[in-house]
Formats: C-alpha cells, structure tokens, sequence
C-alpha cells in the first residue's frame, strides 16, 4: 500500500500549485514577503503608511451550496470570485482595505486542472478587490466527498485607521439609505433556489426572456466585490456612517447588523427595481414576499448610511466607480430593525 492507492496524489498536488502559480503571481502586492511554497504567507506591515493607528480586520466565509451549480454547469472559473468577495465585502463594510486572502479548496479527487480553474478565480477576485493571495490549501479527501466534488473557503485580512473605522454608532434619524446593485443571488440562498429548481443541465440551459440570459447564466454570476467602490466614496470626502453586506438572511436580518438602538431603517420598495431573476424565483417556488426580502439580496448587494447632505457626492462617487445605485430610503426612530414600505 502507499498513499496513491489510499486515494491521495501527492503528484497531483504538485501539479496543481505550478499550474495555480501564474495566477497567485498577478495577485502580489509589494508588501508580500517570499513567494508561494512556504508554511506561512508572510505580509509586511511596516510598509502600510498613512495610518496613525491601524486596526486589522479579518472575514472568513465559503461559497455555500452555490457550488452544486458549478458541479453541474462544470463551470469552475468563477467560483472563486464568490468566496473572495464573501470575504473582503465584509472587511469593506467596516471600511478597511483587504490586504490578503488564503483559500481552502477540498475536494474527493485532486484534479489539477480543474483546481487551477478554482484557483484562477480565487486571483481574480483578489485583483478586483486589491488583496494578495498570499497562501491556501488543497486537500484531497478520498472517501469523504464524491471524486468530482469540491469545497471552497476562504480567510481574508484587511488594515482600516481606527478614526475610519464603520461602526453605525453615529447613525441618526433622517439619514439616508444608498443600495448599490448586486449581479444576481451572490452567494447566498442557494439551498433555496436548489428547492425551487431541479439543479439539472436541461434546468439550467433554459433560457429566460425576461432573464435574457439561461438560467444557469443568470445564478452564477459571481458576487459583486464592492471594495473600489467603498473606497471612492470615502476619497469623495464622504463619511460612511454604516454599511451592510445583504447577504444570507436578506434585507431582515443584514441591515439592523449597522443600526444603533434606537432607530430603525426605511426601505422603499419601488426607490429600484428588483431583477428578474427574483420575480422568476418567487413566482416558480411560491415564495411570499416577506421571505424572499428575509433569504435574498432582491437585487441590491451593499446598503450604506449616510448623511442627508452627502447624497448626491456618494451617488456620483458610486457611478464613477461603475456601480448601479439607489436613494433606497432613510432612518428614522424606532426599534431596532427594517421596515419595508
């Protein structure tokens, strides 16, 4: 017996990291000590100028059953673009910069072409949002997942100035509400979505007028990385008073996560229009409306708290960054909580 025959292919592995290396390579930023190979990324914070007092920040997420879908569509290059930005979309909402990023691919068998796939993903979510990839870990688990099977997570760390930090403390009533537009389900709901359809490649081939797309190219586009965008405000001389990542648990449960006690957020329904994709989804699984505003992003991926004066140069700041964004309504006093009207 020896490890092969266990189901483990050191040579496998190797293959995959010269194969991942072209893509970790365009993710480097200057900071980054060594190269890919060792037992620790290493990052040097002596070179990040222009903070009095630096604060890190960490975020750690996956994918979530999102990568049935690419198991299906055997499409592997985007996923990882999900993971990165379930990751560094956290760090931004308390408005720090990513510097790094680790992923965790485990798998049944290592295919190293397909891992490459993965990885490539992985680097460009990591350009878009500024991060190095400065390490990961692929481990092949025989027997305990399909051979044709993957996970993916990630760990992100980022660095914000302690006066930049986002806390929500200094949200009060009449400050407005900004939604910036989300590309579809993200990452989230998908155990959902799973329910509502047969994750089959005749399902996902089907194309949708109203879509204008298949529906397996509608679910996975790969979640918006907000990060660029986020810092364009701030550099507008815009105070972010809160900012919310909708993810799992929607609108209910993400945009309290910003509010201090004693005021709760208004959300106007028509301020936008809710994609498609959503109205499909609601429709075709019977969903009332309460729960989808409670699993989905309904189209909006980001939600910030500012300063009624700041409205238009966050708007502007917003579009000049490439993002769709919306007045999506205000603060007011109350209990804790989202009222959608």
């Amino acid at each position: 017996m020896d490890y092969k025959k266990a189901g483990v292919d050191i040579e496998a592995g190797y293959k995959s990291v010269e194969l991942m290396k072209k893509h970790i390579k365009e993710t480097m930023r200057p900071e980054v000590l060594g190269g890919i190979g060792g037992f620790a990324g290493a990052f040097d914070m002596g070179k990040i100028k222009g903070m009095e007092e630096p604060v890190l920040l960490s975020g750690t997420d996956g994918c979530g059953t999102k990568v049935k879908l690419a198991f299906v569509m055997d499409k592997h290059d985007t996923i990882g673009i999900d993971c990165v930005a379930m990751c560094v979309n956290d760090i931004a909402c308390s408005g720090g910069e990513p510097l790094f990023f680790l992923d965790y691919i485990a798998c049944g068998k290592n295919y190293p072409e397909k891992i490459a796939t993965i990885v490539s993903g992985v680097a460009e979510g990591c350009k878009q949002s500024g991060a190095a990839l400065v390490g990961g870990e692929t481990a092949e688990h025989p027997g305990l997942m399909p051979v044709d099977e993957y996970d993916l997570a990630g760990f992100a760390v980022g660095v914000v100035d302690k006066k930049d930090l986002i806390t929500g403390e200094n949200i009060k009533p009449g400050d407005k509400l900004i939604g910036i537009a989300s590309t579809g389900v993200h990452s989230n709901g998908f155990s959902l979505v799973r329910k509502v359809f047969d994750m089959t490649e005749e399902t996902l081939n089907t194309y949708y007028d109203e879509l204008g797309k298949t529906l397996g190219e509608a679910l996975i586009a790969p979640t918006r990385i907000y990060v660029k965008a986020l810092r364009n405000v701030k550099d507008a001389g815009v105070k972010i008073k809160g900012c919310s990542h909708i993810t799992g648990g929607g609108f209910y449960e993400n945009i309290p996560r910003m509010l201090p006690d004693g005021v709760k957020a208004v959300v106007k329904k028509d301020s936008y229009k809710v994609p498609a994709l959503f109205d499909l989804l609601a429709k075709e699984g019977d969903i009332a409306e309460e729960m989808m505003y409670n699993t989905f992003n309904m189209g909006i991926g980001m939600v910030l708290a500012i300063d009624e004066t700041d409205v238009e140069k966050t708007m502007e700041a917003l579009k000049a960054a490439g993002e769709t964004c919306y007045e999506l309504g205000y603060v007011e006093a109350g209990e804790k909580g989202v009222e959608l009207c």
